[in-house]
C-alpha cells in the first residue's frame, strides 16, 4: 500500500529534536524556526515534557470520556490560571479544526441560528464546516459549499454590522492573528468593535487562537492585546507540543448538556499529561514574557536588512515579505544554512519558532537570511 500523496515533502528525515534544533538521519543539525506549523511551543524533547508523558504512559494512556479523568480537571484549572480565564469552561478535543467545528456547532445551538461570518484570508481547518468559512478555493469541495457562511473583508466593521443587523448570524469567527494568510494582525479597534456589534445583535464572537495562542504573540492569547471578551476561544497547535490536543474555551454564560458535544480521543490521559507539561513549562520558564522579548529583538534585527519589503508580527509570530519568490529562498536557507522556515503565498516567509528561541538563534538566522537573499 502507498501513502496518499498530498504533501510536498522535503528530502529530509528528522530523527532527533532538542529545544530549537532538529537533526536528520545524516547527522545534519537544523535551526527550527517553524515548529512544525507552530506546534512546538516549549521546544523539542523538553525534559519536563518527556518525564510527564513517560510517567503517564506507565500508568494509563487512554480511557474514554465515559469515566472520571482527574487530569482533565487539573488541566482546566491550570489553563484558567495561566491564561487569566479561570471562569471559562473547557471542552477537550484533538485538533484545531475539530475545536473550530465544535465552537461553530455550540454557537448555533446557543443562538438557534445557522449562519457564520468569517474573514478574507482566514483559515480555520480542513474539515467540512471549517472549509466552508474560508475563501481558499483550493480546499473547498462541492460538499463543503452547503453551509451558510459569509466571508467579509478584515477590519471593515461597517460591513460586519450590516450583515449582523439581519439577526440571523450565529457566530463571527476571527483569528487573533491570521497565520496561513501571511501573519495579518487585525486592527485593535476592529476586534474591540467586533465585540460590541456581536453583543448588540446576539451573535457569539469566536476567537481562533489555534496558531496565535499559547504565548506565541507575546500575550497568552493574541486577542488580549485588546479589551474584547470573546464568547468562545479555540486552541490547539502549541497546546500539546506535538501531541494531538485541541480545546474550546467557553464563556460561563453558555450552558452545557449531556451529549451536546463529544469525542472519543479528546482529553485522554496522555493528551492531558502533554498539555499540563506545556503549561507548567510556560509558567515556570516565563515563556510568554520571553516570547515578547525575543520578538522585539527579532523585529529589530529584521529591520536591519534593507532588502525586506515588509515585516509583520508580534511575539514569535512573524511574516516577512520580499520582492522575490520565497520558496527558492527557503530552500537556500534549508540547504546552505540548515534553517527551517515556513511560507505563505508567493512572497511571504513565516516564522513560528519554539518560544524558547534566544538571541543566539536569532543572530544565526539573520546572518543566514541576509546571505541567502544576497545569494538569490
Amino acid at each position: 500500500m502507498n501513502l496518499f500523496d498530498v504533501y510536498p515533502l522535503f528530502d529530509i528525515t528528522p530523527v532527533k529534536g532538542l529545544d530549537c534544533n532538529v537533526w536528520d538521519d545524516q547527522g545534519n543539525k537544523y535551526l527550527d524556526l517553524y515548529g512544525g506549523h507552530a506546534v512546538i511551543s516549549i521546544g523539542h524533547s523538553h525534559p519536563h515534557y518527556v518525564e510527564r508523558l513517560s510517567d503517564q504512559v506507565k500508568k494509563i494512556g487512554f480511557y474514554s470520556n465515559s469515566v472520571q479523568n482527574p487530569l482533565q480537571k487539573e488541566l482546566a484549572t491550570k489553563l484558567g490560571i495561566v491564561s487569566g480565564l479561570a471562569d471559562y469552561q473547557l471542552f477537550l478535543c484533538n485538533s484545531g479544526a475539530e475545536a473550530n467545528e465544535n465552537a461553530l456547532k455550540l454557537a448555533s445551538f446557543k443562538t438557534g441560528r445557522s449562519k457564520v461570518v468569517s474573514f478574507e484570508k482566514g483559515f480555520h481547518g480542513r474539515t467540512s464546516g471549517a472549509v466552508a468559512i474560508t475563501d481558499n478555493q483550493n480546499i473547498i469541495a462541492p460538499f463543503n459549499a452547503g453551509h451558510q457562511s459569509e466571508i467579509l473583508p478584515l477590519n471593515d466593521i461597517a460591513k460586519v454590522e450590516e450583515v449582523l443587523s439581519k439577526k440571523d448570524v450565529a457566530a463571527v469567527i476571527v483569528e487573533g492573528i491570521q497565520g496561513i494568510g501571511g501573519i495579518i494582525i487585525p486592527e485593535k479597534e476592529f476586534i474591540e468593535e467586533l465585540g460590541v456589534v456581536c453583543k448588540k445583535y446576539g451573535t457569539l464572537l469566536i476567537l481562533d487562537e489555534i496558531q496565535s495562542g499559547y504565548g506565541r504573540s507575546g500575550k497568552f492569547f493574541a486577542y488580549q492585546y485588546t479589551s474584547v471578551i470573546p464568547d468562545i476561544i479555540t486552541i490547539a497547535k502549541g497546546m500539546g507540543n506535538g501531541f494531538p490536543v485541541g480545546g474550546v474555551l467557553i464563556a460561563p454564560d453558555i450552558e452545557a448538556s449531556y451529549g451536546l458535544l463529544g469525542t472519543t480521543f479528546g482529553g485522554n490521559h496522555l493528551a492531558c499529561a502533554a498539555a499540563l507539561a506545556v503549561l507548567e513549562v510556560i509558567d515556570q520558564e516565563k515563556l510568554v514574557e520571553k516570547s515578547a522579548e525575543s520578538g522585539k529583538y527579532l523585529k529589530n534585527k529584521l529591520a536591519s536588512i534593507n532588502k525586506i519589503k515588509e515585516i509583520r508580527g508580534v511575539g514569535l509570530m512573524f511574516g516577512i515579505d520580499l520582492n522575490k519568490a520565497i520558496k527558492p529562498l527557503r530552500m537556500g536557507l534549508l540547504r546552505k544554512n540548515y534553517i527551517f522556515t515556513g511560507v505563505s503565498g508567493t512572497y511571504t516567509m513565516r516564522l513560528l519558532p519554539p518560544l524558547t528561541l534566544n538571541q543566539a538563534h536569532i543572530d544565526y538566522f539573520i546572518n543566514g537570511l541576509d546571505d541567502a537573499i544576497d545569494s538569490g
